[in-house]
């Protein structure tokens, strides 16, 4: 998979690829921003443009090497992210153990350590010990989406590497080119979305306006239905309240003067325009 497969990360990806062509990588990295915008992707794609047989400074998706880092089976590519929800100390001794090992197969090691804000504070402090002696011929990649929870001991050795949300109109464009998607559900997916490639795609070939449509009529327009909303699993009862909070922001914001483009519910625009009659400023809030 090349980079350029990877969506609206121009910046990020073009200071990757400029580190491979320059011959100017550094040991450590940390790939922040929003989650579900394509960072762990991205270093993976890393992963394979440097060990690439093909040499290009981009990765071919197809020689040996790609495809076992894609299939998380090479043997010089390691991606952590923990148990139970935290990086402790033994994973980053055992990162630390094989980071001075003679390489495998591939001309660089990479460690990819996910939801890197979860180390412990004994293992942040394990890996602050790696990071000041790098061994050559191998790199460190830290994904969060929560940069300031991470020591900044830990961030001063690493080169920051900064992704972003899409912009709404371009992941709608995107949407209804690509995955021609109807002009409601391609707004609703990339608004609710927040800009993220990864949650558009879980909701894409999802009944998505249904299901949202659902919850706000049981909650708004019929009181004794409120029991029939699915919130059963954590997922389903976040989704719910998001679908919520979307609804009541479409009201408050039409309400303040925001034009109707800027709803996330557009194809239920006429509801929010009567609504924002009925509502007070304090009773949305």
């Amino acid at each position: 998979m090349p980079f350029s497969d990877i969506r609206g990360q121009d910046n990020a990806i073009g200071l990757l690829k400029g580190y491979i062509d320059l011959e100017r990588l550094g040991s450590a990295y940390i790939f922040s921003g929003p989650s579900s915008v394509g960072k762990k992707l991205s270093a993976k794609i890393f992963a394979q443009a440097l060990n690439c047989n093909d040499g290009t400074g981009d990765a071919c998706g197809r020689c040996p090497s790609c495809v076992k880092i894609e299939n998380n089976q090479h043997p010089d590519v390691h991606i952590i992210s923990g148990e139970g929800g935290l990086i402790r100390i033994e994973e980053v001794r055992r990162l630390q153990k094989d980071i001075s090992l003679k390489n495998y197969e591939g001309r660089f090691k990479v460690f990819i350590i996910d939801d890197a804000h979860n180390l412990t504070p004994e293992a942040a402090n394990c890996l602050l010990k790696v990071l000041e002696e790098p061994p050559g011929e191998s790199l460190i990649i830290l994904i969060t989406d929560k940069v300031n929870l991470i020591f900044k001991t830990v961030i001063s050795r690493c080169r920051m590497v900064k992704f972003r949300s899409i912009k709404r109109s371009e992941m709608e464009k995107y949407l209804r080119e690509n995955y021609f998607l109807e002009p409601d559900q391609a707004h609703f997916i990339a608004y609710f979305s927040e800009g993220r490639f990864g949650r558009a795609g879980e909701l894409k070939d999802a009944d998505i306006l249904r299901q949202k449509n659902s919850i706000i009529d049981k909650f708004m327009f019929s009181a004794e239905s409120r029991s029939d909303i699915n919130i059963s699993e954590k997922k389903d009862f976040i989704f719910t309240l998001n679908v919520l909070f979307s609804w009541f922001r479409d009201i408050y914001l039409f309400k303040a003067g925001a034009g109707d483009s800027e709803l996330i519910n557009y194809d239920r625009r006429g509801e929010v325009m009567k609504l924002a009659d009925q509502f007070s400023f304090g009773g949305i809030e």
